[in-house]
């Protein structure tokens, strides 16, 4: 998702650099006209808003708040704007070594997979400061058109929390819907079509039901990415003492996929976890 949001930047005029561990994973908005930075220690000490975005809460941790990371070089007056899923307690603990260094934090996961990324439509959470927030709108309208501060360092991952529970169980109903229909000998497609205009229709269906049907498996967005983020979920629960046995049942099922070597497709490739327990 990080290459189509650079390139929107730079569709809308921003001046971008960029470091990623790979720069080879960087060629194409390289390409595009971003700038290469051999080390994140150089890009936050001239970078204005620094955007980060990475896979899991340890490398968030290690790149902002490590040796040589983020905040050791960030100067001051900056704004810091991480994308990553990741935990609401690490995000406080950033807001709050952020703020030790006069530097403006802004908590903003994403949601919207490849598809949004590239339309520019993504929904955008935010937690932070209202100065921290007003400051990153700017930023953030070139990259989604659903943008809303929640509150405090942590709440907006704590939304995108709420939104990955959500999904997390509406996968595997859609899954077994398509299942059903499927053992029932229906055009599968077309029951897509149908129920997907009807109380029923979601995203999942819609956008991932088709790309099922053609055995489309790649990633909008990785399953062990998923499988990072109803972890995060369901900790975040047992502090709140919440039980969510739903979520925890779709985290059982999407662990499957770790057996099976599916952990770096797209999460819709619950399908063929659900259809081999499901085999005649």
């Amino acid at each position: 998702m990080g290459s189509p949001m650079v390139h929107n930047l730079l569709n809308a005029g921003y001046e971008v650099a960029v470091y990623t561990r790979t720069k080879s994973k960087a060629e194409t908005v390289l390409y595009a006209g971003a700038l290469w930075i051999d080390r994140i220690s150089d890009l936050a000490e001239h970078a204005d808003i620094l955007c980060t975005m990475v896979g899991y809460p340890e490398d968030l941790e290690t790149v902002v708040t490590g040796k040589g990371g983020v905040l050791e070089n960030i100067k001051q007056g900056s704004l810091l704007i991480d994308f990553t899923t990741s935990s609401p307690e690490l995000a406080e603990r950033i807001a709050e070594s952020a703020s030790k260094k006069g530097v403006l934090s802004v908590d903003a996961p994403v949601s919207g997979g490849d598809i949004g990324a590239k339309g520019g439509t993504l929904a955008i959470m935010c937690g932070g400061s209202d100065e921290a927030f007003t400051n990153a709108v700017p930023v953030l309208q070139n990259l989604g058109d659903k943008i809303k501060h929640f509150g405090v360092a942590g709440s907006g991952q704590r939304v995108k929390m709420s939104n990955q529970i959500l999904i997390a169980s509406t996968m595997v109903g859609m899954v077994e819907s398509m299942l059903y229909a499927e053992r029932a000998g229906l055009e599968v497609s077309e029951v897509i079509e149908l129920i997907g205009k009807g109380a029923a229709g979601c995203w999942s269906i819609n956008q991932l039901g088709p790309r099922i049907l053609e055995n489309d498996w790649n990633p909008g967005f990785y399953i062990k990415h998923f499988l990072k983020d109803m972890r995060i979920a369901l900790e975040d629960s047992k502090r709140m003492r919440l039980d969510l046995e739903g979520l925890a049942l779709a985290k059982k099922f999407y662990s499957m996929t770790e057996a099976y070597d599916f952990e770096n497709d797209g999460t819709q490739a619950l399908m063929k976890i659900l259809r081999s327990l499901n085999a005649k």
